[in-house]
């Protein structure tokens, strides 16, 4: 491999774990109700719905709306019948689920 290449691909991973370490931004819900009302993102309602409907019966632990690399998430927290934290991240915008993983 050329040292141009090398340099390049080294600079390219470095990006990326630069990207993956940046935190998340948690909003407060001035920004999250002027976010709403702009229509930028979907009520937290809506989507704690249908987090709730993949785990029937399971209690809301946490719920909270971060931006990440420019977009805003829902991050939900359920505890399941089984005793089971699950970790849901919810595309603020879209609804998408974009992680649905068993919390530490």
């Amino acid at each position: 491999m050329n040292s141009t290449l090398r340099v390049g691909s080294r600079a390219a991973l470095a990006l990326l774990l630069f990207c993956s370490l940046a935190p998340a931004r948690d909003l407060d819900q001035d920004e999250a109700l002027r976010l709403r009302q702009q229509g930028v993102i979907l009520p937290l309602e809506q989507l704690l719905q249908q987090a709730m409907d993949r785990y029937p019966g399971a209690k809301l632990l946490e719920a909270e709306l971060e931006e990440k690399h420019d977009v805003y998430i829902y991050e939900v927290e359920l505890l399941t019948v089984d005793g089971v934290v699950r970790e849901l991240d919810l595309d603020a915008a879209t609804g998408r689920l974009l992680k649905d993983e068993e919390d530490d």
